[in-house]
């Protein structure tokens, strides 16, 4: 069954200030200081959904800007504009002239839209820019004869024609608005380049008035790239700081980060001041001409630690336009503030520039490198742009986005068009993207709503990634370690075990556990002089994290002494953290950041997930051009029925909500770890308030006859992957009834489109159940209880003793006092381990699940002798099994445990560790730590209530886990 609903025409929700007891929105507001907003996005859906139109009513907007990899991306991700490529390919023409069709037909529509802001401003605002090829750049003559070509193809007198501010671009303006064609000037850098921009127009207009020619309708604007600079210059800033060694050298070079963009650009506004000024522009003023506009191009903020609306606020000022992406516009009718500011502290932006050039970094030389960038990146946009339109074409549909299903039953299928019928009526979609936390509990969600948006900001600027990976090479690293939990470290395990090692890069291993069999089973596997290890957390404070790093920077040290250590370590952080403060005093060799407003099992696609990727040896580029079709996939602009990451999470929450609620994970061989982070974002996220969706991974597909009423089974299946034997099992259960979810990979890159899908569908879910998607009140608990024991063992150097209430074959079981009362009661005479856990699994009942939460090593060995329990308990019950071990699954899974629904039957298992490892400046070692973390996971599933019982295996892991096996087959007979 597909699910297709009608088109979406709802309205959207903005967040709006209040001043003067009238509500204000930030966007319009600027008008009031002489600033234009425009949007730098176009795509068909934004048109006909009539959301471009909602935009220029609501939020002011006055004018939009297009580029070839917006298009690429629109074509790629949606389905906006099959049906108009199997038309247009029938016709046989080239890539290029089908993509021409395309955008003409979506330029003259948008410029439609903002025809009546262009009525309204006298012409001063509404238009709509195309751009003539980038191969053109370096061509005059070229470049003027396709902007007649395009200029005259449009046929709209809102129509701005984009020009590189090239060289070879300066005569081809000034010839084109003799002509009176608008231009819109792209790719500005240096305050030389818009000088000879300026003068071309000026020179334009005074060859237009000689020919007679009307002036009052001629509009042009220099487009000034802001954030990009910022990029540039920071990184050369972080590299000279890491020489530096003089204080004073220091201080410059660290006041100098983040403030030469827009130092930049308050001097190129002082300059069109003076150059729009005096007897020769008066002339022509005095002839109907006007100013040819700063436009304030590449302002989303980049780098984590600025502010998101940085590069609005801070650029306010008359007569000047501020384009900017979907993002950032939302963020700043969200907070933004308005004020006079280009003109403000003009003296500090000279000293500015003049302290850069002081530390050795001439701007010239980083706004002419940019241009070449520039050039190249806009070059390889057109080409791949082209090749989209050439698969396009010969796919006939977007088979590589449109390609989930479901199989669902017949009371459910009507609930869920039901459901999706009332979203599109709530425009509910748009409230999302808007980040109205309304949506969901009216929290604080809107607060971590940055994945939305991050792989556009990655895509553009990855090339930090790539440096540090081809630093990593060249230093000669053969292995590289991530030492981090949850939603910091299983994002790194996906990629190394699905992309495997990459000839010619590191061995990407991952620690996620304290068990210190495991820590020592890994440190033994690696030479700390080649090892580079990456210490991920995004608060800077988790516990495990951080003691691994104490634990591998001593035996660094030992291996390549004190001064060295800190170059074989790398920090993933946010900004200001603890961790970035030791970062800092270690002398790391590179500190990435993460941004603030995403959590950490959203983090994916940033530099959590693909840091570690690229060093790797991972096509991060590729990998995140992947994800971006997926997100352009997920727009609000795009029909609900249509949105592969809306349709699901409201598929999946309302058969949570009709009782079917373990979500059975089932995966292809070759991205089998997918399930891993599914299953943390699916039940961290959804299982809380006694709500949720309990994720079942890794349990082995059975007949239709062990399962019940409470499932739905999503198949990720991966076509390079030839094993029929799940394809089989899956028809058999939908055969059976079963609710069925499939979603067809065709490669392993498209990874970074499910880890998008799946979090849009997790935020869906999560508001569809009413609660926040974004907290985890329950792991917290957990975290809180684990530090006072450690503390405890700091104060006295022990742990609160125990005693078991029951201990047979070397095992020992302990409850709180409440649940082991009942199961022994339960166990009447049987008090045994056997009678014990019969009591105990007697519990499970129908929309139960059984969970085996293992604090042991986490190896093949131990995995196979749960898989048998959890599959004996499973076929004897009929009930959903999961299976974590800890500590890791308590960043994971245990959110759900512990705060989702209470229908799980929890079995703890604990063990001795007979080589302990100390953890470095502490009283604790590994093992007191994973002894806290089991002791403070079970206090807090008591607390509230649960089904848990522990089962100590004193007498070792393997000879336990036989006897626990053995114990759960006579308790399932």
């Amino acid at each position: 069954m597909r699910v297709v609903i009608g088109s979406d025409h709802a309205g959207l929700r903005t967040g709006m200030r209040s001043k003067g007891g009238q509500e204000v929105n930030p966007l319009k507001a600027l008008h009031e200081y002489g600033q234009s907003v425009w949007l730098d996005y176009i795509r068909r859906n934004l048109i006909l959904s009539g959301e471009l139109a909602r935009m220029v009513e609501q939020d002011g907007l006055r004018g939009v800007t297009s580029n070839p990899a917006i298009f690429e991306k629109a074509i790629t991700g949606s389905n906006d504009y099959t049906n108009m490529l199997k038309l247009l390919n029938e016709q046989e023409l080239s890539a290029k002239e089908i993509y021409e069709q395309i955008a003409i037909r979506d330029i003259q529509d948008a410029a439609d839209v903002m025809a009546p802001v262009y009525k309204a401003t006298d012409r001063r605002d509404g238009y709509v820019s195309l751009e003539v090829s980038p191969h053109l750049a370096r061509n005059t003559q070229g470049s003027i004869e396709e902007a007649r070509r395009l200029h005259k193809l449009v046929g709209r007198d809102n129509v701005m024609i984009k020009i590189p501010g090239t060289p070879e671009g300066i005569p081809a303006i000034r010839q084109l608005i003799s002509e009176g064609i608008n231009v819109n000037v792209t790719l500005l850098f240096s305050q030389q380049a818009y000088q000879q921009v300026a003068e071309a127009y000026i020179a334009g207009l005074e060859a237009r008035k000689a020919k007679r020619g009307d002036l009052s309708g001629i509009a042009s604007v220099a487009s000034f790239f802001v954030s990009r600079i910022d990029s540039a210059v920071d990184a050369v800033l972080q590299a000279k700081l890491k020489e530096a060694s003089n204080p004073k050298a220091q201080e410059l070079l660290c006041s100098l980060l983040g403030q030469v963009a827009i130092a930049n650009a308050k001097m190129a506004y002082k300059r069109y001041k003076g150059i729009f000024q005096g007897e020769r522009w008066e002339r022509l003023a005095q002839s109907g001409a006007r100013t040819q506009r700063l436009l304030w191009a590449s302002t989303g903020t980049k780098n984590p630690k600025y502010s998101d609306v940085l590069y609005v606020e801070q650029m306010i000022g008359t007569d000047t336009v501020n384009t900017v992406p979907p993002s950032t516009l939302e963020a700043f009718r969200d907070h933004g503030r308005v004020d006079s500011t280009l003109e403000a502290d003009t003296a500090r932006a000279e000293k500015t520039l003049a302290d850069l050039a002081k530390a050795g970094i001439p701007i010239e030389s980083v706004t002419d490198k940019l241009l070449e960038e520039g050039l190249t990146l806009f070059n390889g946009a057109f080409d791949k742009l082209l090749k989209a339109v050439e698969q396009g074409c010969r796919q006939g549909s977007n088979a590589k986005i449109d390609c989930m299903e479901f199989h669902l039953p017949e009371d459910i299928d009507r609930a869920v068009k039901s459901a999706l019928d009332a979203w599109r009526s709530e425009g509910n979609i748009r409230r999302l993207w808007a980040g109205d936390a309304s949506l969901w509990t009216g929290a604080d969600e809107a607060r971590w709503l940055g994945w939305l948006r991050i792989t556009e900001d990655q895509v553009a600027h990855c090339h930090h990634l790539s440096e540090v990976a081809g630093d990593a090479v060249k230093a000669g690293f053969r292995d590289a370690v991530l030492l981090g939990m949850g939603g910091s470290s299983l994002t790194p395990e996906v990629m190394q075990t699905t992309f495997g090692d990459q000839s010619g890069w590191p061995r990407l291993q991952v620690l996620d556990s304290t068990d210190p069999a495991q820590i020592k089973s890994l440190a033994g596997s690696i030479d700390p002089a080649k090892t580079l290890f990456i210490v991920s957390s995004k608060s800077g404070s988790t516990l495990e994290p951080n003691i691994f790093k104490q634990f591998f920077f001593e035996r660094t040290q030992r291996a390549v002494g004190q001064a060295e250590a800190g170059n074989h370590f790398i920090a993933i952080t946010d900004p200001g953290s603890k961790l970035q403060e030791v970062a800092e005093k270690d002398g790391f060799r590179h500190v990435f950041f993460g941004l603030p407003n995403i959590g950490g099992r959203y983090s994916a696609l940033s530099d959590f997930g693909m840091a570690p990727a690229a060093i790797m040896g991972v096509d991060v580029p590729r990998f995140l051009d992947r994800a971006e079709e997926m997100v352009q996939a997920c727009m609000p602009s795009v029909p609900l029925e249509e949105n592969p990451g809306a349709v699901l999470g409201i598929v999946l929450a309302t058969l949570g909500l009709a009782g079917h609620d373990k979500v059975t994970i089932v995966t292809s061989p070759g991205i089998h770890d997918f399930g891993a982070w599914l299953e943390q974002l699916l039940a961290e996220s959804t299982g809380k308030l006694g709500k949720g969706l309990i994720p079942v991974d890794r349990e082995k597909l059975g007949p239709p006859a062990v399962y019940g009423a409470d499932r739905v089974f999503v198949y990720l299946r991966l076509a390079t992957d030839t094993d029929s034997s799940q394809e089989t099992r899956i028809a058999e259960l939908e055969k059976a009834g079963q609710p069925v979810v499939r979603i067809h990979l065709a490669g392993i890159y498209d990874l970074g489109q499910e880890f998008f899908r799946w979090e849009l569908a997790t935020a869906v879910a999560g508001a569809v159940l009413r609660i926040n998607p974004f907290d985890q009140p329950d792991v917290e608990a957990s975290k809180i209880a684990t530090r006072e024991l450690t503390s405890q063992y700091e104060a006295s150097g022990a742990l609160p003793s125990e005693r078991p209430f029951v201990e047979d074959q070397g095992i020992q079981l302990f409850a709180d006092q409440r649940s082991a009362g009942r199961l022994m009661g339960a166990a009447g005479n049987d008090r045994t381990l056997a009678g014990v856990l019969r009591a105990h699994l007697n519990q499970l009942s129908a929309g139960d699940y059984f969970a085996l939460l293992a604090y042991i090593e986490m190896n093949q060995a131990n995995e196979d002798a749960l898989q048998l329990i959890r599959h004996q308990v499973r076929d004897r019950k009929r009930v959903a099994t999961c299976l974590g071990f800890g500590p890791r699954f308590l960043h994971s899974t245990g959110q759900a445990y512990k705060g989702g629904p209470n229908s799980g039957v929890l079995l703890q298992i604990t063990t001795e560790d007979p080589a302990d490892l100390p953890v470095p400046g502490q009283k604790y070692t590994f093992g007191v730590v994973k002894a806290a973390q089991a002791r403070g996971d079970f206090q807090v599933l008591a607390q509230r209530n649960r089904r848990a019982l522990r089962v100590h295996l004193a007498g070792g892991v393997d000879s336990g886990l036989k006897k626990l096996q053995d114990a759960v087959r006579q308790a399932l007979t």
